[in-house]
């Protein structure tokens, strides 16, 4: 289904962000099976934590040093006892697992998507 049409000016106030995963843990008091990450996005922003429900094709000791995307500029969400400040992007495989949106090679943390 495709959603309703935005305009440019909606989508440029999405502030989508590279960044590298420095840390990677089990969340096991999530409703859905998910891992936190905590993410290095740069001087500008520094280091953000969120809570991914990945865990069908990623597990965290594999984490460590992954870039992803992520929304840097969504407000605070409190999943179970744990605070996700941003929203890291995926698509869904074969499966419907989610896997991960990346730069194809290595990219400067922070850079913004444009």
């Amino acid at each position: 289904m495709i959603k309703p049409e935005i305009t440019y000016d909606d989508f440029i106030k999405i502030d989508i962000r590279v960044g590298q995963v420095m840390r990677a843990e089990a969340f096991p008091e999530a409703h859905n099976p998910s891992l936190k990450l905590w993410i290095d996005f740069g001087d500008e922003i520094g280091v953000k934590q969120t809570s991914a429900q990945i865990t069908g094709n990623y597990k965290s000791q594999f984490m460590m040093g992954k870039q992803v995307l992520a929304v840097v500029n969504f407000p605070p969400r409190q999943i179970a006892n744990f605070m996700s400040e941003v929203l890291v992007l995926g698509v869904p495989d074969a499966e419907g697992e989610v896997m991960l949106v990346k730069p194809e090679d290595y990219a400067p943390l922070g850079n913004q998507l444009y």
